[in-house]
């Protein structure tokens, strides 16, 4: 008989900027998800489009959309910013 692991889940520090906060969950930026969650599947998860998500930093830093989040990790994400 096969035992049923449970996932371990994290807090992780949620801000999403510009046109993306319209995505942020209700409540509070702290966000509990399953340990092992990528920036990719999180982005998914929160129903935004792939292609609007230009910047990701994680505590600080410029990080790729296949960084796996960890416990108490700051993610910010950003869109296309544009300027003149």
């Amino acid at each position: 008989m096969k035992k049923c692991k449970l996932k371990t889940m994290i807090k992780i520090d949620l801000k999403l900027f510009v046109t993306l906060s319209k995505y942020q969950p209700q409540g509070s930026k702290c966000l509990e998800i399953p340990e092992g969650t990528t920036v990719e599947k999180l982005i998914v998860d929160l129903g935004i489009p792939r292609d609007i998500v230009k910047l990701i930093f994680i505590n600080g830093k410029s990080k790729p959309i296949h960084t796996i989040l960890k416990n108490k990790d700051r993610l910010g994400l950003f869109p296309p910013v544009g300027g003149g």
